[in-house]
């Protein structure tokens, strides 16, 4: 790997993706192991496999963007910035999480590292996007809105909606479509007539990229061309990045529908394995950086996790606070 390869990224830089990408799995595998605990409460939905659609668009933003993403949100709440510590207690429903324990998997949300929501109805945050987006042309702050969704989202109305008014309004908005094949528990050409997502962006007059989203560096670049489009006025892009998640939709699925043998496919491709191996090809990083990376991920997932176990669940005499507006 060149350094051309690296995007003009630094060394510090992209072993600081990869030590993300590796938190974000062992932070998943650890809620997987808490779910079946039954220390998380209601559902949740791990993106393991997808780390490095998150990583590389979030790496590719700049202070004050914004980001909105599905309820398979936990990588790109924490790819934006997102404590560790503060994420496990949300989602285990602790007062010190990030929104007081109240909001669980599917709504972590972290406004300080412009982290605006996981929303739970699939396509509910497209035009969500496209306001922050408004806003940002508005006050003419030179920021981005970036929009995490999946394949399935492309056949709700808010995409077509969210889509046609960013085109109109040339607002500066990301949308990258996480395609990871299924819907739910439904394989993507059962429910979708076009096999490349990215054409649908053409109806909007909108230009897109079909890129391998288990390569983060190739998502990285993809992004921040795009985010370049957005702060100069040249208005919205569509990234569909082609990834694969590694468990079932949810913790109560366990993926039978899957054909036999697609699953190890994937594996080959996991993306944090490529990374490791293609960095490993760099003169300037060694197998020692890389390892470094990875026992500081381990690190600090342990230590986030081990923090957030020991602090309370929410005061009960506090259940009405954020329900009913209040006197200034």
């Amino acid at each position: 790997m060149s350094d051309e390869q690296l995007c003009g990224l630094d060394r510090d830089e992209v072993l600081g993706m990869l030590r993300r990408m590796i938190e974000i799995r062992l932070f998943e595998n650890e809620i997987m192991n808490l779910f079946s605990r039954n220390l998380v409460r209601a559902s949740t939905h791990l993106c393991q496999g997808q780390e490095a659609t998150a990583v590389g668009t979030c790496s590719a933003l700049q202070p004050g963007d914004t980001m909105t993403c599905t309820y398979r949100g936990h990588g790109a709440v924490l790819a934006m910035g997102a404590p560790l510590d503060r994420s496990f207690g949300e989602i285990l429903g602790r007062q010190p999480g990030l929104c007081g324990g109240r909001g669980g998997s599917m709504h972590l949300t972290d406004v300080s590292v412009g982290a605006l929501g996981s929303f739970a109805i699939v396509g509910a945050h497209l035009p969500f996007a496209c306001g922050t987006a408004f806003a940002a042309q508005y006050l003419d702050s030179g920021s981005v809105s970036a929009c995490f969704f999946g394949d399935g989202a492309t056949n709700i109305g808010a995409f077509h909606e969210a889509m046609n008014l960013a085109s109109i309004w040339r607002l500066p908005v990301i949308f990258v479509c996480e395609n990871n094949l299924y819907g739910e528990y439904s394989p993507m050409a059962t429910t979708t007539p076009v096999a490349e997502l990215a054409q649908r962006a053409a109806s909007y007059a909108m230009p897109a990229e079909r890129v391998d989203g288990n390569d983060v560096l190739t998502v990285y670049a993809a992004v921040r061309k795009a985010r370049a489009r957005a702060a100069a006025g040249d208005g919205p892009t569509m990234i569909e990045a082609l990834t694969y998640r590694h468990m079932g939709h949810s913790r109560s699925d366990p993926a039978t529908y899957r054909p036999e043998g697609e699953l190890e496919e994937w594996l080959e491709h996991d993306p944090i394995t490529v990374f490791k191996r293609n960095l490993a090809e760099h003169d300037h990083i060694s197998a020692a950086d890389i390892e470094a990376a990875d026992a500081a991920a381990t690190d600090a997932v342990e230590e986030a996790l081990r923090i957030a176990l020991e602090w309370p669940e929410p005061d009960p005499a506090n259940r009405f606070d954020f329900v009913f507006a209040t006197e200034p």
